[in-house]
């Protein structure tokens, strides 16, 4: 059967993503509370916790910035042509969106299997231009 093995391999990797994503919240929280305790030993826990908070926001800060300028890169002002293609710049320009409409489209077709092998089919058709014979 189609449905299960696609969805059995999405599912273990959805959960890989979740226990990868709980350890880096893990980790960031663990070096926040260290970074804490060692500028406790030389400023008061109010400053401490002032400077903890300063330095994680100013690391957001650049993470976001950098992150936001190579973004911009417009290389490409043509409108997508196939399916794919234009899925892929939804999940580019809108996350969100994107992440929605894949949680949505992946409920549909666990609840129908068939309905993704159509689908799939969709995606891996070529464009409907000149045909050679």
């Amino acid at each position: 059967m189609l449905g299960g093995g696609l969805a059995r391999g999405l599912v273990k990797k959805a959960v890989a993503v979740a226990i990868a994503a709980g350890a880096g919240f893990v980790a960031i929280v663990a070096l926040g509370a260290t970074i804490f305790f060692a500028l406790c030993m030389v400023v008061p826990q109010l400053g401490a916790a002032a400077i903890t908070f300063g330095l994680f926001a100013l690391t957001a800060l650049i993470v976001t910035l950098v992150y936001l300028k190579g973004g911009n890169e417009d290389d490409e002002d043509d409108e997508p042509v196939g399916l794919g293609q234009r899925a892929f710049s939804l999940f580019r320009e809108r996350p969100i969106l994107g992440a929605v409409a894949a949680l949505a489209g992946g409920w549909i077709f666990l609840r129908n299997p068939a309905l993704a092998t159509m689908v799939a089919a969709a995606f891996t058709e070529k464009s409907h231009g000149r045909r050679r014979y």
